[in-house]
């Protein structure tokens, strides 16, 4: 099971409380979220790469302690870099040396 952050679980906390109220959409907002999550998770196009056999089940295992598979995992990662919201590491390498750290 994932593991939940602090407002995460002050959320489940309150909602085993009983201090959280459901409530439905109105018409408007429900057909507006419709239309974002079309367009957001429209799969129109396929691809196929190829990955190592420690990288893919690496990727596996992430998936999997995500609770996705890991076909959604990797289209998740890739939705998120696209949009900017995922960003690479600055690298420990020194370039200016030419050499790794030992």
């Amino acid at each position: 099971m994932k593991k939940l952050d602090a407002y995460e679980k002050d959320l489940l906390a309150a909602f085993e409380a009983g201090e959280l109220k459901s409530t439905s959409p109105s018409k408007a907002h429900l057909a507006k979220f419709k239309a974002a999550a079309s367009a957001t998770f429209i799969k129109d196009k396929r691809i196929n790469i190829r990955l190592s056999t420690p990288d893919l089940m690496d990727i596996q295992a992430r998936a999997l302690e995500e609770g996705l598979p890991y076909q959604t995992f990797i289209a998740s990662i890739l939705h998120k870099y696209a949009s900017g919201r995922l960003h690479e590491k600055p690298s420990n390498l020194t370039r200016h040396s030419g050499s790794l750290p030992a």
